[in-house]
């Protein structure tokens, strides 16, 4: 099926893929990439360069700056701030800060996620999450700077410790932690 897009949305690209549903006052540049079933809600904006993978939720009121890559499955929950400026000011040199959201993650409402920032598969951010380092997989983050407070699965649900030291669901997978976070084994 075709994308959708709704009659006030401002859409410069044609790399918008089926199913994708744009709604009223978002504008969308030229050179933007967006996959699949994607859903961008209303009042967001995404500038040159950003690309968006399958089945994404973009919530209402974000901005999504030059440099951000969204890959597959990833919830953008409302007003989050995506930066993109390590060293910002006014009318001098851009110095582009690139952020990276692997597939499967979630970003809790009104957070913020600063230039250079790497969020791994399946992590999660709290509501108001200030990111300012790269996050690991299946890590739950929160707070002003978020830090780790546990492990989750895919589903979002809290992991357990067990006694070999790794980390099972309640459905009893079992996750191994290494350097870049969880790994199911």
């Amino acid at each position: 099926m075709k994308p959708f897009f709704h009659q006030n949305a401002i859409i410069e690209t044609e790399d918008i893929g089926e199913d994708t549903r744009v709604w009223a006052f978002v504008h969308i540049f030229k050179d933007v990439k967006i996959g699949r079933n994607c859903n961008i809600c209303d009042h967001c904006l995404i500038e040159n360069g950003v690309v968006i993978g399958n089945n994404v939720t973009v919530k209402s009121g974000v901005h999504i700056w030059t440099g951000a890559t969204v890959e597959d499955n990833v919830h953008i929950g409302p007003s989050v701030v995506f930066t993109n400026d390590l060293h910002p000011r006014s009318k001098q040199e851009f110095d582009l800060g690139k952020i990276t959201i692997r597939k499967g993650a979630s970003i809790g409402a009104n957070s913020t996620i600063l230039a250079g920032v790497e969020i791994g598969q399946y992590a999660m951010a709290g509501i108001g999450s200030v990111i300012t380092r790269n996050v690991k997989s299946y890590a739950l983050v929160y707070g002003n700077p978020a830090r780790q407070h546990g492990w989750i699965d895919e589903e979002g649900n809290k992991l357990t410790k067990n006694e070999e030291g790794n980390w099972i669901s309640s459905k009893g997978i079992i996750y191994k932690e290494t350097a870049i976070g969880l790994i199911k084994t």
